[in-house]
């Protein structure tokens, strides 16, 4: 199991440099909602995803392949963007929608987090959603492992430390060792402040209220849900697959 006194946390995407994390592992962390629609994506059936850092990336990418194979997938500043076939709600990526699909996503924070994550030894995409697989998946590692929260333009959000801080707390059986890292105790502190009432403190993050005219009713609730899949997305020569599948 990766161990808590070598274990950190990054509160945004600009918080950490690409060569902080040579001979680390990462868990990329963006709850609302890049992390989760991946998971949701991947049990339902997507073959595998590409994350890109810019839209013209995606579309790029979209124009080497045959246009039944793959969806165009991501959001702007929370808004699907124009020629997509898919915005960045979980709720979105149904069976009917996404099986044997590759997807080509771009998100604001997110897929950002992923690309700038390159030099670490692995990566995993996590949120609520596969917490028991990301748990499991981490008591592989020997090495250092860093929580990526990519937070929202350089900023730090609640959903994403909770997130964070719910690994730590599960890692530690809520007891948390003196011998951490700062960024490890902020973390397990909030996840511990608000774990009885998850649901109602992401409702009212600032992230949550900030997309609330955009975000369909449906998706707190849904990303809010422990342990729904075993899913362990792992990225593997830049591209997105199931782990667990």
């Amino acid at each position: 199991m990766a161990r808590l006194e070598y274990m950190d946390v990054y509160f945004s995407v600009q918080a950490f440099q690409e060569e902080d994390l040579r001979g680390k592992s990462a868990v990329i962390i963006d709850v609302l909602r890049a992390a989760s629609s991946m998971v949701t994506a991947l049990n339902n059936g997507a073959r595998k995803i590409i994350p890109v850092g810019a839209m013209e990336d995606a579309v790029r990418i979209a124009q080497t392949m045959d246009a039944k194979d793959y969806l165009l997938c991501g959001e702007q500043n929370g808004n699907t963007i124009e020629g997509f076939h898919l915005g960045n709600s979980p709720l979105e990526y149904t069976k009917e929608v996404v099986a044997d699909k590759t997807l080509i996503i771009n998100t604001t924070n997110g897929t950002k987090a992923i690309k700038k994550a390159s030099l670490a030894n692995k990566i995993y995409v996590g949120c609520f959603l596969n917490q028991q697989s990301i748990l499991e998946g981490l008591k592989e590692h020997d090495d250092d492992v860093v929580l990526i929260c990519s937070g929202w333009q350089g900023k730090m959000s609640l959903e994403d430390t909770l997130f964070a801080g719910s690994v730590i707390y599960e890692m530690c059986e809520g007891k948390l060792p003196e011998n951490t890292k700062d960024g490890v105790k902020i973390a397990f502190s909030l996840y511990e402040k608000y774990k009885e009432n998850l649901e109602q403190s992401i409702g009212t993050s600032d992230h949550a209220i900030r997309l609330k005219e955009l975000v369909p009713d449906g998706d707190i609730p849904f990303v809010c849900q422990k342990n729904k899949f075993d899913v362990l997305p792992t990225m593997k020569d830049g591209i997105l697959i199931n782990f667990n599948g």
